[in-house]
């Protein structure tokens, strides 16, 4: 399966704002990262966006190798305050392939 490739906007809340910064590091590193460490065949690449759109705040990219692993993290996500508090609303999933046209054109041919 080709890897599939997720673009997740996301829209800060003001629970997640009141936090400190530090208190926000500590959240990441006690509640998303233990959940990332125990699916490695997902990644996250995390981009700002406020400065430049007032449609979402943030746009994590993720990859995953496959559904179950993808699924899987989405829920143990949802069982902590990162989506339930909450901290983040999802404003859109946009789900991808790249080059799928080109794998496309090899087998085609």
């Amino acid at each position: 399966m080709q890897t599939l490739t997720l673009f997740m906007l996301l829209r800060s809340q003001p629970a997640w704002l009141r936090l400190s910064r530090q208190a926000r590091q500590d959240f990441i590193a006690a509640e998303v990262a233990p959940i990332l460490a125990r699916y490695p065949a997902v990644t996250l690449r995390f981009f700002d966006a406020e400065a430049f759109t007032s449609r979402c705040t943030d746009v994590a990219v993720w990859t995953a190798q496959d559904l179950k692993s993808w699924s899987f993290l989405m829920d143990a996500l949802r069982d902590t305050a990162f989506f339930s508090a909450p901290y983040y609303e999802v404003v859109d999933i946009i789900p991808a392939l790249e080059n799928a046209y080109a794998e496309y054109d090899a087998e085609a041919a």
